[in-house]
């Protein structure tokens, strides 16, 4: 059997940190949490628009160096999920490289694909031939140029999926925000250990003084 005295020692020290002190404080150590998570979203952010700067500047060695960069980042950091990213530049001068290629003098199919170009650069010479426009307006020419002309060769663009990225963000992470979190769990815990304490402290009092 319990003793009557500890169960009431028990019981007030238990209320010696008041319920509402703890909230105040899981408050505050909320706010700062969740201004952590709040930097490192903003720091993945900041990394993958970056990556799509550089890939618009025809950097291929910045590119991948920002694009390292930003999946070291979001593989350390919680909260930074950046979705799929697509470099699109790079995709572009990829399949019009591949063009040229079929277009040049040396292919033997260099007069076709020339009469091609001359029918899509004036439909698509205010977008540029990296324009995904002018290369399918290619390709489609192409398709109707073949059985006239004879066997054509097939350009064969690359996948667009390879210039595809996604990169995952951890659950919790070992920095300003993980840490700030855990402390944010701990509280909750230590307000929830201490008013279940308290209804068991109180209903052990109460089968006592029963006995009694």
């Amino acid at each position: 059997m319990a003793d009557k005295r500890q169960v009431k020692r028990n019981i007030r020290q238990l209320q010696r940190v008041k319920t509402w002190q703890l909230f105040v404080l899981l408050l505050l150590v909320g706010f700062i949490a969740a201004t952590f998570l709040r930097l490192n979203n903003i720091g993945m952010d900041e990394r993958r628009k970056a990556v799509l700067s550089a890939d618009q500047e025809d950097n291929l060695e910045v590119t991948q160096a920002r694009l390292y960069d930003l999946q070291r980042y979001v593989a350390t950091h919680m909260n930074a999920d950046m979705g799929t990213i697509y470099l699109e530049g790079q995709y572009k001068r990829d399949s019009q490289k591949i063009i040229d290629a079929q277009s040049d003098d040396t292919s033997p199919d260099s007069s076709v694909f020339k009469k091609v170009q001359d029918i899509c650069r004036p439909r698509y010479q205010n977008l540029g031939s990296y324009s995904q426009a002018y290369q399918q307006c290619v390709i489609s020419e192409l398709d109707r140029f073949g059985p006239a002309e004879g066997p054509v060769t097939k350009i064969a663009l690359p996948k667009a999926d390879a210039y595809r990225h996604s990169f995952a963000s951890p659950l919790w992470s070992p920095d300003f925000a993980g840490f700030s979190v855990l402390i944010c769990l701990l509280i909750l815990f230590v307000i929830v250990a201490r008013m279940v304490g308290l209804v068991v402290l109180r209903l052990i009092l109460k089968m006592n003084n029963r006995e009694l």
